[in-house]
C-alpha cells in the first residue's frame, strides 16, 4: 500500500485522542486517561514541541507523535487502526519517517512495553536495538 503523509495539526488532536486511547487499550497499558482527557494532553504536546504525522492511503491509517531533541529523536507512539494492521503500514510509516521526516544523523529512540513480545520484535525488525531495559516496584 502507497502511503502517503502530513503534519498533523491541532484540528486533528480529536482523532489523535481516539487513536491513542486505543493504542492505550491494544498495548495493555496502565494510563486510564478518558478520550476528553487524551485529547486535552495532545493538544498540549503538540503546541509544546511533539509533532505528529497522520498517514493515509486511500483515508487515515496511522500516526507517529515524537519529538525532536538535540541530536535525538523520540518516537513516543505510532498507531495502526485496527482494521489497517498486518498491511505493512507500519513498517512503511517508519521508513517514511526515517527517509522523509526524520534527520538522518541523529539517533532514534523508542519505548516498549517489556510483555509485549510482538511489538518488541516489530521495533526490531525496523531497525531499533536494545539499549536499556527499565525495572520497577510498584506500590502493593
Amino acid at each position: 500500500m502507497k502511503l502517503s503523509w502530513r503534519k498533523a495539526t491541532l484540528e486533528d488532536v480529536a482523532l489523535l485522542a481516539e487513536w491513542n486511547h486505543q493504542l492505550i487499550r491494544d498495548e495493555g497499558h496502565r494510563n486510564p486517561m478518558t478520550v476528553g482527557e487524551l485529547e486535552q494532553r495532545m493538544g498540549s504536546w503538540l503546541a509544546c514541541g511533539y509533532e505528529a504525522v497522520i498517514f493515509a492511503g486511500d483515508s487515515p491509517s496511522a500516526f507517529a507523535l515524537f519529538r525532536r531533541e538535540q541530536g535525538l529523536v523520540h518516537l513516543r507512539q505510532l498507531f495502526v487502526r485496527r482494521d489497517q494492521r498486518r498491511l505493512g503500514i507500519g513498517r512503511s510509516a517508519v521508513g517514511i519517517l526515517r527517509a522523509e521526516v526524520w534527520p538522518r544523523s541523529v539517533r532514534l529512540t523508542v519505548d516498549a512495553l517489556c510483555a509485549k513480545k510482538a511489538a518488541i520484535a516489530f521495533w526490531r525488525a525496523v531497525g531499533y536495538r536494545d539499549y536499556c531495559i527499565t525495572l520497577e516496584i510498584t506500590p502493593p
